[in-house]
C-alpha cells in the first residue's frame, strides 16, 4: 500500500457476526415457486398495471435480467414484444405471507431481538450468540439457505460482516453475484482497503444517493477511497453529522447493535395515492382527499389515537412546470372524520391552483396522542359531539366486520372515486386476494 494512507485502528471496534440475507428477485422468485419452477431458471416479470403502457416492473427473475436487460423500474413498453417472459401482476398478500414464513425460519437460529427486518425481502441477523448451537457463521448461513430452499423453493443470498454495514456491502457487492461460492460473501475490517475502497461509483455505496454523490463530487471526492482519505474535519464542517458518518462508513465502521431498540417519541399516519391518470376537476380531487382522510382516520381510531397536525401533499402531473405543494396546520387534537376531512379540504382550497392536473395525493396525521376521553369543544353541543362519535364508531364496526367498501360515501361510487380500487391494494399494489 502507498505511504500516508489513513487507516483505522479496528482493535477498538466491536466485532460481531452479522449476516444480511436477501431473497434473490423476491417477487419473481415467489411467483416461480408458486408455479413449481426454479427461480434461477424461470422467465418471469412482476409488473404493476401490466395493461397500462406505463406499467412498471417491480421484479424480474435473474434470467430475464440477463437475457433481456429487464430490471426493477423498467417500463412495460421497454420490454421486447416477442420476449419469452411471463408477465404477472403483483400479489402483495402472497409475498407478505412468504416473508412471514421466511422470518419464522430465521427465528430458529436467532432470538427475536437479534433479528432486524430491513425490508420485505431483506433482513439482518446477529448470530454471535448462535455458534454453540449451529456452528460457524458460514454454517448458519448455509443452514438457513437450505431450510428456505427446501421449504419454500426460494434462493437466498447472504452477506457476512463484522457489523451491519459490512454485511450489507458483502451482500450487495459479492454474494448476489457469486453463485460459485453459493451466493455467500464475507467482508471483514481487514478487507476494507481491498474491497470497500474498490467501489468506484459513490452511488453504488449503501446510503449514498445522487444528491449526496453530486455534493461529494464537487469537493473532489470521486470514489470510496477518496472519501476514506478526506479530512474528516472538512467533511463535518460541510455536511455536519452526515459528513462524519460518511467518513466512518468509508472505513467500514458501523456501531449499530441489532438488539438495541429505539422507540420514537412521535410518529405519524400517512396515506399516499398515485392516481391512474391526471385529475383536473376540483370535485374529483376533493373526493379522493375525503376518501384517503377517512381511511387514515380509521387507523387513528383503531389505535385509540388523536392527531394534532394534519398535512396535505399534492403532486401535479410531471408534464407541468409546477411541482405541487405540501402544507400542514396544527389543529385541536381529534379523531373525528368530519373535522379532519374539513381540515384537509381547507388546505387544499387554500393552495390548489384551479385546473392544475393532479397525479399524487398524500394525507398525513402527525403529533399523535392517546385518546383518553370524549373531546368536547365550545363550537359544538355535547349532544352533537356524542352523536358524531357514535356514528364514527358504528361505521368502524361495520367496516371491520364486512370490509372497508361495505360503507362508502355516494361520491366514492362515481367513476373518479378511488376507494374501491384502493381497497384491493396492499403496499400500493394488488394484494392478489381480490374476488
Amino acid at each position: 500500500m502507498m505511504k500516508n494512507i489513513i487507516m483505522m485502528d479496528y482493535s477498538k471496534e466491536p466485532r460481531r457476526d452479522i449476516i444480511c440475507i436477501d431473497v434473490k428477485s423476491f417477487f419473481a422468485s415467489v411467483e416461480a415457486a408458486e408455479r413449481k419452477q426454479h427461480p434461477l431458471k424461470s422467465r418471469i416479470a412482476v409488473v404493476s398495471k401490466p395493461d397500462n403502457q406505463g406499467g412498471l416492473v417491480l421484479a424480474a427473475s435473474p434470467l430475464v435480467k440477463k437475457e433481456y436487460g429487464v430490471k426493477t423500474g423498467t417500463r412495460i413498453y421497454e420490454i421486447p414484444q416477442k420476449a419469452n417472459i411471463d408477465i404477472v401482476e403483483p400479489r402483495m398478500a402472497v409475498y407478505l405471507q412468504k416473508n412471514m414464513e421466511i422470518l419464522r425460519i430465521f427465528k430458529r437460529y436467532v432470538a427475536k431481538e437479534d433479528l432486524l427486518v430491513y425490508s420485505i425481502d431483506e433482513s439482518f441477523l446477529d448470530v454471535t450468540k448462535s455458534h454453540k448451537l449451529f456452528g460457524s457463521t458460514h454454517d448458519i448461513a448455509r443452514k438457513i439457505q437450505r431450510d428456505v430452499w427446501r421449504e419454500l423453493g426460494l434462493v437466498l443470498t447472504v452477506g457476512i460482516g463484522d457489523n451491519p454495514l459490512l454485511a450489507k456491502l458483502a451482500l450487495d457487492h459479492q454474494a448476489k453475484h457469486d453463485e460459485q461460492r453459493g451466493f455467500i460473501g464475507e467482508w471483514r475490517y481487514e478487507d476494507v482497503p481491498y474491497k470497500l475502497w474498490k467501489i468506484e461509483a459513490l452511488i453504488d455505496f449503501w446510503g449514498i444517493g445522487q444528491k449526496t454523490e453530486a455534493n461529494l463530487n464537487r469537493i473532489g471526492i470521486r470514489n470510496m477511497y477518496d472519501l476514506a482519505q478526506y479530512d474528516i474535519g472538512k467533511l463535518k464542517e460541510k455536511f455536519g453529522v452526515i459528513g462524519q458518518q460518511l467518513y466512518f462508513h468509508a472505513h467500514g465502521i458501523d456501531r449499530t447493535v441489532l438488539s438495541d431498540t429505539y422507540t420514537p417519541e412521535s410518529t405519524s399516519f400517512s396515506r399516499n395515492q398515485i392516481l391512474n391518470r391526471d385529475y383536473s376537476v376540483k370535485h374529483d380531487i376533493e373526493t379522493v382527499i375525503r376518501e384517503m382522510t377517512d381511511e387514515n382516520v380509521a387507523r387513528l381510531r383503531k389505535h385509540r389515537l388523536m392527531t394534532g397536525v394534519v398535512k396535505l401533499t399534492i403532486g401535479y402531473s410531471r408534464d407541468t412546470v409546477l411541482g405541487g405543494f405540501s402544507h400542514q396546520i396544527k389543529v385541536e387534537a381529534t379523531d373525528s372524520s368530519r373535522k379532519l376531512k374539513a381540515h384537509m379540504l381547507f388546505i387544499f382550497h387554500k393552495h390548489y391552483k384551479d385546473n392544475m392536473p393532479v397525479r399524487v395525493i398524500n394525507v398525513t396525521f402527525g403529533k399523535l396522542q392517546i385518546k383518553q376521553s370524549l373531546q368536547l369543544n365550545l363550537f359544538e353541543s355535547a349532544e352533537e359531539t356524542m352523536e358524531n362519535e357514535e356514528l364514527d364508531k358504528t361505521i368502524d364496526f361495520v367496516r371491520r366486520k364486512h370490509g372497508y367498501t361495505s360503507l362508502l360515501h355516494a361520491s366514492s361510487l362515481l367513476k373518479n372515486g378511488m376507494a374501491r380500487y384502493r381497497a384491493k391494494l396492499l403496499g400500493g399494489h394488488r394484494s392478489g386476494k381480490e374476488e
